[in-house]
């Protein structure tokens, strides 16, 4: 497959996911092992309890988002036996961008931010008849979350000259 495909791969993939299964940093970390590799199915359930603003919550961070810095870090992230060696700042600097485009796009990056902009308030998650409502309301918009963040993903890690975040 030709580099300038990867991204609209990742996108289509991760929406996919989104839409038929849920739990926005799955959708996305699968999505960006089935195109690029270097993820593992330990990172991928791992993050099952960071979708919803992390288990369910709200208040933290987009799953997708998360998902997302978790891909950046299984390529960028310091590795555990240089724990001594500084703080890893290809990492977070490409992980900024990530963080900065995702916030442009959908004005906050916590579960709660998307949530508001995606259906007018915000809903408890546990509570089976509000997560339902919020469901329907939100249309295919978290999975559209879901398909942009992968697709930055591998902009950002695999990037054309077309393509490439600015």
């Amino acid at each position: 497959m030709e580099r300038e495909a990867l991204p609209a791969q990742a996108f289509e993939r991760a929406y996919e996911l989104d839409l038929k299964y849920g739990c926005c940093p799955q959708c996305v970390l699968t999505a960006v092992k089935e195109t690029i590799g270097g993820i593992t199915d330990d990172l991928i359930k791992a993050s099952h309890g960071l979708s919803g603003g992390s288990c369910l919550v709200g208040n933290g961070t987009c799953g997708a988002l998360t998902g997302g810095l978790l891909a950046l870090g299984t390529r960028r992230g310091r590795d555990a036996d240089k724990l001594d060696k500084g703080r890893g700042m290809a990492n977070f600097q490409i992980g900024r961008q990530l963080s900065e485009r995702f916030q442009q796009e959908f004005g906050g990056t916590s579960c709660e931010d998307l949530q508001q902009r995606f259906s007018g308030r915000t809903w408890d998650f546990w509570n089976p008849a509000e997560y339902n409502a919020f469901s329907a309301a939100r249309g295919d918009q978290c999975a559209r979350a879901s398909g942009m963040v992968a697709r930055w993903v591998i902009e950002l890690l695999h990037p054309a000259p077309s393509t490439a975040l600015r």
